[in-house]
């Protein structure tokens, strides 16, 4: 049952932190008509900061690490997670023809997956059983 709590914790998190990303993004390539894949970094940097409060106060309280430890690892995790996003976004926008806002949907939920799984067993080591 906490193992679920924890799931719909990160899901909440991850969805709030992707709509922040979405937001940037879909505002910088219109209204300031920064290129999609330059208007992306701006956006994870963003919901960088919102996914990680989000978890290391909600969905992984509890951890038995400092938060400049759970911060120093949770970025690494997210800098490597946002490099695949990167890669599979520049792809997509490269061999697709739908619209760059949709496309980052789409990766975005792919690279969540991933970041949950290393975010429980490494960046928030100790939150085995959620409180």
């Amino acid at each position: 049952m906490a193992r679920y709590r924890q799931l719909r914790r990160f899901i909440v998190v991850g969805c709030a932190a992707a709509l922040v990303h979405l937001l940037i993004v879909t505002a910088l390539v219109r209204l300031v008509g920064w290129p999609p894949l330059v208007a992306n970094i701006a956006g994870w940097l963003v919901a960088f900061w919102v996914s990680f409060i989000g978890h290391y106060g909600w969905t992984f309280q509890g951890t038995v690490l400092t938060a400049s430890t759970s911060a120093r690892r949770f970025l690494l995790l997210s800098a490597s997670g946002f490099l695949v996003n990167e890669g599979l976004y520049a792809a997509a926008l490269h061999w697709s023809r739908h619209r760059f806002d949709l496309l980052l949907v789409c990766v975005l939920l792919v690279t969540a997956v991933l970041t949950f799984v290393a975010s429980r067993l490494w960046a928030f080591e100790g939150t085995a059983r959620p409180p």
